[in-house]
């Protein structure tokens, strides 16, 4: 049926949103509504506005974040030459990694120079969700005691709990993590991981449709990068450090919206750099 309206609209030249009332059609118009109404099309823009706004602030964060991380790394080793501190060296290589503009990563070494630039620190909160869920909050700020108020409240006032140092980070594992736009095959995979002397490998879906994740030792991330530049797979690739749950929960949908509540208001905390659980769906 759906085809006789689509032949009906292309015979008469008839617009997309309706279909003429001729005795021909009339009655198969009754039946075959239009797909494309304008609150339709309305509803898709939303869905794009909606996802290219998530997109927008997840390039945001992680902009922020390697501009905090480059700040401490200048600090901490005491020169602006990449060649000189070798810590520096390695923040801006996982910076270019993860798409950060070279003017951003310029503008964070000239800020790290300044005198009332800020001193960052890294640390971790753990914390409980619903439905037996888990969660570890990553952070880099240059204020603890702010850090720590708006973590606690965040995660109190989304009905959460904070946990005891130790008693979640116990159940995950730190792994390197090279997340790809495309799907690889493994055994090209296995070939260039092999060429670059990566020697733990694992290889899973990604997070999206059409994308992978790789996982290896963290000492090995960034050679298992290089691997997969010389697949022809760097654009749009990025490497980090993620800790890894070793027993997925699997919460109800209820209980799985609650706790994506918790995440994503600790995630817009300018604080709070990635927020990791153990949930499986």
């Amino acid at each position: 049926m759906k085809y006789a309206c689509v032949a009906i609209a292309l015979l008469s030249g008839a617009s997309a949103f309706t279909v003429p009332s001729t005795p021909a059609s009339s009655a198969v118009k009754q039946q075959c509504p239009s797909r494309l109404s304008p609150l339709f099309m309305g509803r898709a823009a939303a869905v794009r506005a909606a996802t290219k706004g998530k997109t927008d602030a997840k390039k945001a964060k992680t902009n922020g974040y390697y501009g905090k991380k480059i700040i401490m790394a200048v600090k901490q080793g005491g020169s602006p030459d990449p060649v000189a501190n070798r810590q520096l060296g390695e923040v801006i290589k996982a910076a270019k990694a993860n798409s950060v503009p070279t003017d951003n990563i310029n503008r964070a070494i000239k800020r790290a120079t300044e005198k009332d630039a800020g001193d960052f620190t890294e640390s971790t909160f753990e914390a409980y969700g619903h439905g037996g869920a888990s969660f570890i909050i990553n952070v880099l700020s240059d204020n603890a005691n702010r850090c720590t108020a708006d973590v606690r409240s965040t995660v109190n006032k989304n009905g959460g709990k904070m946990a005891e140092s130790g008693s979640v980070m116990f159940m995950y594992d730190l792994k390197g993590k090279v997340e790809v736009p495309t799907v690889i095959d493994e055994e090209e995979l296995m070939m260039a991981a092999i060429d670059a002397d990566v020697d733990d490998m694992e290889l899973t879906e990604g997070e999206e449709e059409g994308t992978s994740i790789v996982y290896t030792d963290p000492k090995e991330t960034g050679a298992m990068f290089e691997a997969i530049k010389a697949m022809g797979l760097e654009e749009g690739s990025k490497m980090s450090l993620s800790h890894v749950t070793k027993a997925p929960v699997e919460c109800t949908e209820e209980d799985f919206e609650k706790n994506m509540a918790i995440i994503d208001a600790l995630e817009e905390l300018d604080d709070v750099d990635s927020v990791e659980h153990n949930m499986s769906n």
